[in-house]
């Protein structure tokens, strides 16, 4: 009998020992408020881009989309890149990857509408595709989601194992009359984040993003 435990307990430890080992790269997902006068904070937005792209190393991913009238859809997709494991290679997709951002910052045209929602499960479907270990969506907005008619937005996002940053959330100037309102969208979207099982930050001073990623 003890032979037998000693032979299963061996086969439990090489089989444990043979698994693959979690993934230990970063994937980044940012998503870019189009709407209204939103488009004029674009350029601190390039500055959170770049920031990021000296951050992630090889194997890394990072994916850069606009939030627009629906956002649940690749096309919004304004550059995306898988890094490669030569980090000769790595820095000419880096290039590559701020060119597209710059060129889109230069030329964006307001949205109408805002579907954050629908943003963040294009992010969720994205970065478990690409199955990297560490998993953060970045919400470069005000947090006031505005749908066209005919829109249902009424959904959990899956967000188990995601973190979620929130990113130079500017005060409507209906804020200024009445705080509760500037709050209470912070609130509520904390509530949702975190009620399926993902972690929540904000970050309003873009001088502090050392703890960014």
């Amino acid at each position: 009998v003890m032979k037998k435990l000693l032979l299963l307990s061996t086969c439990v430890l090489l089989a444990s020992c043979a698994r693959d080992p979690a993934p230990a790269n970063t994937g980044v997902y940012m998503l870019l408020d189009t709407s209204g006068t939103y488009t004029e904070e674009l350029d601190k937005a390039e500055q959170i881009i770049r920031y990021t792209l000296a951050r992630l190393d090889e194997t890394d991913t990072f994916a850069v989309a606009r939030i627009d009238t629906g956002s649940f859809s690749e096309r919004d997709i304004v550059a995306k890149v898988s890094f490669d494991d030569r980090p000769s290679a790595v820095n000419r997709q880096k290039r590559m990857f701020a060119q597209q951002v710059s060129e889109f910052v230069d030329s964006a045209d307001p949205s109408p509408y805002t579907d954050i929602t629908g943003g963040m499960l294009q992010a969720v479907e994205f970065l478990n595709e690409k199955g990297t270990g560490r998993k953060a969506i970045f919400l470069f907005t005000d947090l006031k989601e505005d749908l066209q008619e005919g829109y249902i937005r009424d959904i959990d996002v899956p967000l188990e194992g995601f973190e979620v940053i929130a990113l130079n959330v500017t005060k409507l100037r209906s804020d200024n009359m009445d705080p509760r309102e500037y709050l209470g969208r912070l609130e509520e979207w904390q509530s949702r984040v975190e009620k399926t099982g993902g972690s929540w930050r904000v970050i309003n001073d873009l001088d502090g993003l050392e703890g960014l990623l």
